[in-house]
């Protein structure tokens, strides 16, 4: 009794049909599952946070601790 010899004709065509729409499959949910889960709590907080956030409430704090040097306190 002796081995069968391999197929290695077109063997490289055959694993791709079989792999190659596993790899996209798995490419498109990993994608959809980064957008859910990563990007969209991320564009909510930062939605979050500027619809309270007042520019020059905070510059004026800054500007009161003394960070900015070519803008004085306006208590001085």
């Amino acid at each position: 009794m002796s081995l069968q010899k391999p197929v290695m004709r077109g063997l490289l065509g055959k694993r791709l049909r079989f792999h190659l729409p596993i790899a996209f499959a798995l490419s498109i949910m990993a994608a959809v599952g980064f957008k859910y889960t990563v990007t969209e709590p991320r564009k909510q907080a930062y939605a979050d946070f500027y619809k309270h956030y007042d520019a020059v409430k905070e510059f004026n704090a800054m500007r009161e601790a003394g960070i900015f040097e070519s803008v004085e306190p306006s208590g001085k």
